[in-house]
Order: structure tokens, then sequence, then C-alpha cells
């Protein structure tokens, strides 16, 4: 063993700076939004090319299971429990130790998912029967939905690995990259759509291959950043390892307990299965443009505070732990409280001018923005629960956020059924989502103050006034330049991007000015 793999600050091994919370959550947030951006073109892309169709429906379906369950085995349980380890194992011991650790993870969580993947592609006829049941009465939209799920199930294993791949980067400062990688899926799906769709019976069939597609070059491009760093995976079963242990042990119950949101929108993907044809498109791109800013800001936020609240535990720095905890809940108001007012204001001229044409009709637009404003009430509450569960899972607790995730979820789906029932449609299954979201948030954060570990900072009552001044004016400025949606209608595409160019940039103003003027500065921000 040479000296650079004896030493945990071995070459290759950079120490991240506290102090540029701020900064490396800009870094992510900004890669973030480009990947967001293509995120959007791809939206528009399949909603003026295939609209809400049968087609689309049984995509978004087939895609929603995969991704589901992407956010249990990596973005989510997985990834809360490796960070912390990790994190650990890099602050206290070698390079070479922490090798054999990504070596050992790499073989027990690629080999899982290859058995998985195998069993579902096997499977998928009678899988599909529970999973896509409004759709038995529909034999061809059911066996494009056969079809699709097969073809879209083995981006689990790719992605998931890509996931890994990522949460190594970021335990050593290496953001970017991993931030830019989903910007590959919308290049991938924009590409599809123009140039396979044409070719295939099923024009629909190419938005699946295009997630395929993707999670290849995902996977590939971490590969070179890994290898800088002296960390690329070479998978090595060792199922008695320590720290695959600690994970293993960590993770089962945290597939609950930090993935609960997802839980929640597939529950609503699947009733909206038994809902008129339209109703998952619907929750679809209401729940994409709710996700522009959530996963924009809060998610980056939350990637990054992860491995420094992970770094605090480890060297029992429980003050700077709260102070961290606290940064970054004030930075997620911040930016939820805007975008709740903004989607909520202008749910109608944004689908209007992203996805209205002769397959995306005005009646789409209608019911689309409703569920997104239902969605939008949830924002806050979404991104906290990306900021409070990290501050479980750093102190390697599983336990409370898996019972808070229960309650959440059981509410969730008492929830669904009434509202589904009493008549609301898609939209109680949005709200129903929103509401689950902020119990969730809620219970996470009375526990954080119970523990002790999250005590709210000075300065939140000046912050809370100078919320209430911003948001404000930011609402009197989006209602006078808004107009009737209906009018939006009538306007060619360019005036209506001119015209929501002027919205987000007028609403934007708005809301920073009264920020400045009662004297919030960026310094305030840094952490």
């Amino acid at each position: 063993m040479n000296s650079s793999d004896a030493s945990p600050a071995s070459a290759g091994d950079p120490a991240p700076n506290d102090d540029g919370l701020l900064r490396s959550s800009g870094v992510t947030g900004s890669m973030t939004m480009v990947s967001r951006m293509l995120g959007l073109a791809r939206d528009v892309v399949i909603a003026r090319l295939f609209g809400a169709s049968e087609g689309v429906d049984a995509f978004f379906l087939a895609n929603k299971i995969p991704n589901f369950m992407r956010r249990l085995f990596a973005e989510g349980a997985f990834n809360q429990a490796f960070v912390p380890v990790l994190s650990e194992y890099r602050t206290k011991r070698s390079h070479a130790e922490v090798r054999e650790l990504v070596n050992a993870v790499a073989a027990a969580l690629g080999g899982l998912l290859t058995l998985i993947t195998a069993v579902v592609v096997v499977a998928a006829p009678l899988l599909a029967t529970v999973v896509a049941y409004g759709f038995l009465d529909e034999p061809d939209k059911f066996a494009t939905f056969v079809t699709m799920f097969r073809i879209t199930f083995p981006y689990l294993l790719l992605i998931s690995m890509t996931a890994m791949c990522g949460a190594v980067l970021n335990s050593y400062g290496y953001f970017a990259g991993p931030a830019i990688t989903p910007a590959m899926l919308n290049l991938s799906l924009i590409g599809s759509s123009f140039l396979l769709a044409p070719w295939l019976a099923e024009p629909a069939l190419a938005l699946a291959w295009g997630v395929l597609i993707a999670g290849v070059a995902q996977l590939l491009f971490q590969l070179p950043f890994l290898m800088h760093i002296r960390l690329l995976p070479v998978p090595r079963p060792s199922p008695g390892h320590e720290g695959l242990v600690r994970i293993r042990r960590l993770m089962l119950p945290a597939l609950f307990g930090v993935s609960v949101s997802q839980i929640n929108l597939l529950f609503d993907t699947i009733i909206a299965s038994l809902l008129v044809t339209g109703s998952v498109s619907w929750l679809y791109y209401s729940d994409r443009l709710m996700e522009l800013p959530l996963g924009t800001f809060g998610i980056a936020i939350a990637i990054v505070v992860l491995p420094s609240l992970s770094r605090k535990h480890a060297s029992e720095s429980m003050a700077e732990f709260s102070a961290t905890l606290d940064w970054a809940f004030r930075l997620v108001c911040l930016i939820a409280l805007p975008a709740t007012l903004a989607l909520i204001l202008i749910a109608e001229p944004l689908l209007v001018t992203l996805f209205q044409n002769e397959n995306f009709t005005a009646f789409d637009v209608e019911r689309s923005a409703a569920s997104l404003k239902a969605y939008a009430l949830g924002l806050t509450a979404f991104m906290a629960v990306k900021i409070f569960a990290p501050g479980y899972y750093a102190r390697q607790n599983t336990s409370t956020p898996v019972r808070i995730g229960v309650i959440a979820m059981s509410v969730n789906m008492v929830l669904n059924l009434g509202l589904y029932l009493s008549g609301f449609a898609h939209v109680g299954l949005a709200l129903a989502t929103s509401l689950a979201a902020a119990l969730n948030a809620s219970l996470l954060l009375r526990g954080l103050r119970r523990d002790g570990v999250f005590r709210f900072q000075p300065g939140w009552p000046r912050l809370l006034l100078q919320l209430v001044a911003a948001n404000g004016a930011m609402t009197v400025a989006l209602l006078s330049l808004a107009g009737p949606w209906r009018e939006w209608l009538e306007w060619s595409i360019g005036a209506r991007v001119w015209q929501l160019s002027l919205l987000v940039l007028g609403g934007l103003l708005a809301y920073a000015a009264p920020l400045w003027l009662c004297g919030l500065r960026p310094r305030h921000l840094l952490r």
C-alpha cells in the first residue's frame, strides 16, 4: 500500500470547504437548471408531438415504475444510507478502505438490481395487470404499456448505478458532473421523438427506447470522473463487509422514510389510470412544472447538505449541524414560497405557452392547470422534506423517518381514495399528495427539534417579514401582467413567449426588490 492509500487526505481526495455550501449549491443548481430546462423542452416536444394520447399515457405510466424504484434504490433510501457511511469512511479511514467499500456496494447494488430487472422483464404482462389495471379494458393500450414496461425497466439498473457513482463524486466535492448527467435523458428523449418515432408503428414507443439509450449514456459519463479520484467501481462481492452491512441496515427502513413523496405520486398515477384518458398526462405535465423549482433548487440544496451534515455528525459538531439545517431551511423558504405563488397565479399562461396546440387543447390546459395548482400547494413541504430527512439519515437514524413516512403515506392513501370517490378526479390526487407532504415535513421538523439537533437561529422574524413584503409585491405584479389566460390562446407562439418572459422577469424583480429594500443581502445567505 502506498502512502496515498494510507491517508484519508490522499491525493484526489479534496476536502470540501463548508463555507462554500452556497457556492456548491449554486454549481449544482445551475447544472440542474440546464437539465431542467432541457426537461422542459422535452415535455414541450412530447406534448406537441404526441399530445395526451393513449400511447403517451402508457409511456408515462411505464416510465413511472422504474423512476419510482430509482428513487428508492438510488437517490432515495440508498443514497441516504450510503452517503453517511461513505463520509465516515472518508473522514476516518484510508483511501484504500473507501475503495473497498465502493467496490462492495457496487457488487451488492448491481447484483440485486440485475436480478430484479430480469424478473420484471420476464413477468411484465403479469405485473402490468396490477400496475395498469385501468388499461385492461383497452387491449391495444395495455399491450403498448407491456412493451414499454419491458423497454424502460432496465433503466432502473443503469440509473441506480449512475446515482451511486454520483453519490461518491458528491461526497468528494464534485457536484457539477453528477448534476448535469440527467440532461442526457432529456436529450435522448427529444432526439428519439424526432428521429425514431416516424419509423415506428406506435410512435410513442420511441420515448421508451429513448429512456434506455439515456441510461447507458448517463452511466458511462460518470466513469472518467471516478477514475480521476481513483474510485472507479470494480464490483467485488463482499456480503460481510462492515460498511455494506451498515448501509443495508440503514437502507431497508429508509425505503419508506425518504421516498414517501414518490410513493404518493405513484399512487396518484395508478389511480389516475382508472380515470378518463388524459388524466395520467395531465398529472404528468403539472408535476413536471412543479418539479422545475423542486428539482433545480430543493434537490440541489439537499445534495450539498447531506455530505456536510454527515461530516459534522462524524466530527460531533452538533452546533454546526443545527446551523446548517437552519441555513438550508431558510433557502427553501426563500425559493419555495414565491415559486408556489407563481405556479398558482400563472399556471394557465405557463401551460398555454409551453404545451398548447392542436394535440394539447385548451381543455388539456385547463385540466393540467387545476392539478398544477394543487401540486404547487405542497411545494414548500416537498422541498422541506428533502432537507429535513437528511437531518436524520446523516445521524444514521432511520427509524424515525420511517414511522413518519408510514403515517404520511397512509394519510395520502386515505385522501386519494376519499377525493377520488368524491369526484375530484385527478385534482384530488394532486391535492392529497400535497397535504401528505405537508404532514410529512411537519412531523420531521418536530422530531428534529425534539432531538435537539435543529434550532431556529436568530433572524427568523425579520426574514418572515421580508418574505411577506416580497411575495405580496410579486403577487400584485403577476396579476397585473398576466391578464385573462384565454386571451393567450389567440396569440402566436412568439407573442406568448414574449409575454411569459415579461411575466417571469417582472415577477423576479418584484420579488427581489423588496428583499433588497428590507435589508437582505447575498452575504446573509452564505454558509
